[in-house]
């Protein structure tokens, strides 16, 4: 258990068998109430993880808050484990009701349409390859709401909420402007970049995360405390690497639809990814279902800008690149 700052410290959760490695789960102890950032996997690995923290600094669970920063499982996947040891559980107003359903099979059925969108079917890619699928919480009682400008008291450190939409539609982020402290979820990642995938084709998801990164791109931020990876101690750095990063997507999307109209999984096979394997074929399924989805945000994006047009052909959607007379 590292202290990172003055009373916060960081458990290290392992995600087994997954290239993110691990998730930073923050603690921050107070006389009052404690506060957790994040849980991890429903998983026995991270859950021995997660226990092992709690122990170590003495974590009292009935006088405890989990802050949960967006709804993907390797967040969450603990919550309702937290909240039967007597945590309260709280996350953005956004995603609330998303989150208290995400044990469902109910919930899971949108992803169904999404991935017959992404041409997913003809590669064998199912719902149940979906590792927030494989571990999600189990049921979760209740999640109180958080909503921008909200105010969080733990011990000296006086935390607001704000509002970061883009890797989730609701992800939330915590400032502490006195000691220019930020807890960003997955919103800024050191290494890596963040997964950003179309949820939902009446959004733009690429455009909402870009415009969440020009948003704290000029707060005061001397520590960036981030779920994955490193902490960041020049935000700016950063966000100036994942414009850049986005600015090449995008030209590297156009491209690859200049011609004929493909879908987001052939635009993705075409794709260069950080993989360890030769062929977008060989991903594993899981790894499938997150490119897929990036190749669709940021083809969406392309819609959004003019750039591009949507083919609906049965279920799958596919994209062509505009000529300049349209």
């Amino acid at each position: 258990m590292n202290e990172l700052y003055p009373g916060i410290f960081c458990n290290e959760i392992t995600l087994p068998k997954n290239p993110l490695r691990s998730l930073n789960c923050y603690l921050i102890p107070s006389e009052k109430r404690n506060l957790i950032i994040d849980t991890g996997f429903n998983q026995e690995e991270c859950k021995n993880d997660f226990l092992s923290g709690i122990e170590e600094l003495k974590i009292e669970m009935k006088k405890t808050d989990i802050l949960l920063t967006h709804l993907h499982s390797d967040h969450i996947g603990l919550a309702s484990m937290a909240e039967s040891m007597g945590a309260q559980i709280f996350a953005g107003v956004n995603e609330r009701e998303a989150i208290l359903s995400s044990d469902s099979d109910e919930y899971w059925q949108f992803f169904y349409p999404l991935m017959k969108m992404y041409g997913l079917e003809k590669y064998g890619v199912t719902v149940e390859d979906h590792p927030g699928y494989r571990y999600r919480q189990e049921k979760l009682r209740e999640c109180g709401s958080l909503c921008e400008g909200d105010i969080i008291q733990v011990g000296d450190y006086s935390f607001e909420v704000i509002d970061l939409p883009g890797h989730t539609f609701g992800q939330i982020g915590l400032y502490e402007q006195k000691n220019k402290l930020f807890f960003c979820g997955d919103h800024v990642l050191d290494n890596i970049t963040p997964n950003i995938i179309c949820w939902d084709i009446r959004k733009d998801a690429l455009g909402a995360y870009l415009a969440s990164l020009r948003k704290i791109y000029d707060y005061e931020i001397d520590f960036l405390f981030t779920s994955h990876r490193k902490i960041i101690r020049d935000h700016q750095r950063r966000i100036n690497e994942l414009f850049a990063h986005h600015d090449e997507r995008l030209a590297e999307c156009e491209s690859i639809i200049s011609e004929i109209p493909k879908c987001s999984c052939e635009v993705a096979a075409e794709m260069k990814w950080d993989l360890k394997v030769e062929r977008w074929t060989d991903f594993p399924k899981a790894q499938k279902w997150f490119s897929a989805g990036e190749a669709m945000a940021h083809l969406e994006h392309l819609v959004y800008t003019d750039k591009a047009e949507r083919i609906k052909r049965e279920d799958v959607i596919y994209y062509l690149k505009k000529s300049k007379n349209e």
